[in-house]
Order: C-alpha cells, then sequence, then structure tokens
C-alpha cells in the first residue's frame, strides 16, 4: 500500500514528538520537518531520517498532509499556504488567533474538499473517550486545570494555553448554546494572563466552572461532572474515572444508596492516537475526530473569555 506522505511544520518542543510519532508509522513516509532556525530543522531531520527545510514552501508538491506545530500567530498563514497547495492540515490549539482567521480556512478547506484536524490533544486521552458512554445530560461541571510554571507557550494567554483544552472538551459534552460568560483572570509572572477562571452557562440549564493556571505549585488535570443521579470524576493524568452513581439496591458501603465505580485505563499516549485519527481521516477522506468547526467553536469561546478579562482589568487599573 502506498505510504501517506507527510511533513512537520515546526519543531520546537511539541513539533519534535509529531516527527518521532510520524516516523514510527508503518503507513506513514516522514518526507521532511521545517522551522525558520534550519539547524533545529536539521537536528531533528537527522533523528528520525527525514529531510530539513527552512520553509513550508519546500513541501508543497511532496506531501499530502502536514502539523502545523509553530506558534499561534503563524498557524493562519501557514495552514493557508498548505491549503491553498491541497495539502491537509493538522492545526495545533488555538486553530488560529481569530474566528475571522479560522471561518477563512474552514470555508477554503470544504471548497477543496480538503481536512482541517485541531489538535485537541486531551479527546484522545483513554479517559475523555471512555467518558461518551457515561455523559448523558450533565448540568454542573467544574474543572481545573494547572501546572508549575514553564518558559514556554508564554506567548498566549492561560485561556488559549490551557483552559481551551477543557472548554472543548466541555462544548463536547454539554452540547448547548453558551447564553452567559463570567469571567476573570490576571497576568502573573508572563506578559498574559497566568491564572483564570469562567463561568459558562448554557442554554440547558448546564453551568461550567472552569480554572486554569500555569504558575501552581503542582501539575493537576481533573474534571468533574454532575447529572441525575451521578457524579463522575475524571482525572486526565492519571487517566482514570470515579464514576458515584444511585443505587437503592446498596444499603451499606462508603455512601448508602450510592455504587462506586473506579476505571482505570492502559496508559495510552494520546499524541499517537491523535495523529493516527488525522492519518486515518486523511486516507478515508471522512471527518476528522475534532474538525476545524470544533476548534473553532472552543476558540471563539476562549476568546470571549479573554475579552472579558481584558474588560474587567481595563476597568480595575482605571
Amino acid at each position: 500500500m502506498k505510504k501517506l506522505r507527510v511533513g512537520v511544520v515546526g519543531t520546537g518542543y511539541l513539533g519534535k514528538f509529531h516527527a518521532e510519532k510520524y516516523a514510527r508509522m508503518d503507513d506513514v513516509e516522514l518526507v521532511g520537518v521545517v522551522d525558520i532556525d534550519k539547524s533545529q530543522a536539521e537536528d531533528v531531520a537527522g533523528e528520525f531520517n527525514t529531510k530539513a527545510y527552512s520553509h513550508h514552501q519546500y513541501l508543497f508538491g511532496k506531501v499530502d498532509a502536514v502539523s502545523v506545530v509553530v506558534p499561534t500567530p503563524a498557524h493562519f498563514s501557514v495552514a493557508r499556504d498548505l491549503l491553498e497547495n491541497n495539502i491537509d492540515v493538522l492545526i495545533e490549539k488555538p486553530m488560529s488567533e481569530t474566528t475571522e482567521q479560522a471561518d477563512e480556512l474552514i470555508r477554503f478547506s470544504e471548497s477543496r474538499g480538503l481536512i482541517i484536524q485541531v489538535g485537541h490533544l486531551e479527546r484522545f486521552n483513554p479517559a475523555v473517550v471512555a467518558l461518551r458512554d457515561i455523559i448523558k445530560k450533565p448540568m454542573f461541571i467544574e474543572s481545573h486545570r494547572l501546572s508549575v510554571y514553564k518558559d514556554r507557550c508564554t506567548d498566549v494567554s492561560v485561556v488559549l494555553d490551557l483552559m481551551i483544552h477543557d472548554i472543548d472538551i466541555i462544548l463536547n459534552f454539554v452540547r448547548s448554546e453558551i447564553v452567559n460568560i463570567h469571567a476573570a483572570g490576571i497576568p502573573v509572572i508572563s506578559g498574559h494572563v497566568d491564572i483564570a477562571n469562567a463561568r459558562l452557562e448554557f442554554k440547558s440549564g448546564c453551568i461550567a466552572n472552569v480554572t486554569a493556571s500555569r504558575i501552581s505549585t503542582k501539575n493537576e488535570r481533573k474534571i468533574r461532572l454532575f447529572q441525575k443521579d451521578a457524579y463522575i470524576s475524571v482525572d486526565f493524568a492519571n487517566q482514570g474515572i470515579t464514576v458515584i452513581q444511585r443505587n437503592d439496591q446498596i444499603e451499606g458501603g462508603l455512601i448508602p444508596g450510592m455504587e462506586i465505580k473506579q476505571l482505570s485505563f492502559a496508559k495510552g499516549d494520546a499524541l499517537e492516537d491523535e495523529l493516527k485519527s488525522f492519518v486515518k481521516a486523511v486516507i478515508r477522506r471522512e471527518n476528522p475526530e475534532v474538525t476545524g468547526q470544533m476548534g473553532r467553536d472552543a476558540l471563539k469561546i476562549a476568546l470571549s473569555i479573554m475579552k472579558q478579562i481584558r474588560d474587567t482589568n481595563i476597568r480595575f487599573l482605571r
């Protein structure tokens, strides 16, 4: 079978992992990696036995699909160039800086029959995949995504860096229009907001309270969902789920009348699963797991949260 020809644009921290995963796939040929720092691209190319380029234009005509793993401000221009040359793209989150840019990428890809997948990695966490069979109609959600400070990805706010993961997951499970947003956040170390909280109110009545911080003393990625007769707690890092569900047949136990289930999963490789899903979508010409529209929806909410934080902080500083 003919191998899918792929490339990676951006060979920084995450881009190198993209190259590594592609290089290991039997049905993929890693044609080349690109970085404006040619020496960095050469280091990665040497490690994974491929070619190095200093500009993505050198991939035109050589590849079928590309991972776009460059800084957020360059997502739109790089993805647009690739789409114009009939190349399917996986764009790391957030897919662009504005919803207008996202809309243009989506329109253009649809007009050419091309695929856009957005890199919302947490969708491929085994615990999140398992939630699909557990979540029915959540009415209250609380998420915490905390990270020890790293001098990386600070070119955007914590909302676009971390919180957007939980926004995407919540939108995927609630599937209702957001009618109100209340948000607050401040910059602490970087020049952008480093800690933020948002309350999302849905038309269905569901409330989501979302917190993200990149100035924590510990790493934590958890979400708690409440629906009729059940409470579900998910630990993304440990890939485990606790389900506490009403069961009138249970008289004793830790909580009388409640059944407690601990679900654990074999440690998965979410990035590898994400890239395999992209490759599958490209080969079969089918919608990817995380479409451009889904990426756009999460971006829209993230930008609304950021605007409210900016407006609040401006009033506070007056």
